[in-house]
């Protein structure tokens, strides 16, 4: 089980927002680049990137910074946020990131999609971004009138290689995970599941730990690790002793 560390990236520098809204908004870094470098010093496996910008504007707005991050790291990076075209994932895979995250595009644009997976295996995952279990789309401030198990079919067909489930209330709040509905959508998918939105401490890494077996690759961790309420050192270690 990895835990991802979360850099999200708006205006240039590193936030984190509570329940994804904009204006809702804490610096924890001038330097994204240098975040990225802590957190892999840190012994990050894997870093997770999020370009808020591209999110809420549909293009993207930090492909210099991210292209930095990659150049940098000797950890692979995984980006969300923006990417809504081929030639745009093409320019992020170019750049040096490993693995994209699709959200409205895959919800949208079922073609485009299934021709992203088929140009790039294994390397485009699907965030299924959720309030009560209902999907949201475009920086998640609009309805995707559709839920996460009636999409599940859709995306593993057109050849998504992962599943990254963010619970939209809980997320940058700190109120721990929702590992009823990991559980849930771990027994109704074959693709890896990573879970976002909730994890605040240790004790959470631990409740998600028994959903390893089933099919949760990681979680991803934001404001708790830059708070201090996730050890992100204690929790790997946690990890490697379990």
């Amino acid at each position: 089980m990895i835990i991802f560390p979360a850099v999200d990236i708006k205006d240039g520098v590193c936030v984190r927002l509570s329940q994804g809204q904009a204006d809702a908004v804490t610096v924890f870094s001038s330097d994204p680049v240098a975040q990225a470098n802590y957190w892999e010093n840190q012994g990050a496996q894997y870093l997770h990137v999020v370009d808020l910008d591209g999110a809420f504007s549909g293009v993207p707005k930090n492909f210099e910074l991210i292209r930095k991050i990659c150049s940098q790291l000797s950890i692979p990076v995984q980006l969300g946020g923006g990417i809504r075209d081929i030639a745009t994932a093409s320019k992020y895979i170019e750049a040096g990131v490993k693995r994209l995250i699709i959200g409205t595009m895959a919800l949208e644009d079922e073609k485009t999609f299934a021709e992203l997976c088929a140009k790039f295996p294994g390397q485009i995952g699907v965030s299924l971004d959720a309030v009560n279990g209902q999907l949201k789309s475009r920086g998640w401030v609009e309805d995707a009138g559709i839920s996460v198990f009636d999409i599940l079919p859709r995306i593993e067909s057109a050849g998504a290689a992962f599943i990254i489930y963010t619970d939209i209330s809980r997320d940058g709040m700190q109120t721990g995970v929702n590992v009823n509905a990991l559980s849930d959508l771990c027994a109704k998918t074959k693709l890896p599941v990573i879970a976002a939105g909730g994890v605040a401490t240790l004790e959470d890494i631990i409740n998600l730990y028994p959903l390893a077996p089933k099919g949760l690759e990681g979680a991803i961790s934001g404001r708790a690790i830059y708070t201090g309420s996730l050890d992100f050192a204690e929790a790997i270690e946690w990890l490697q002793n379990n």
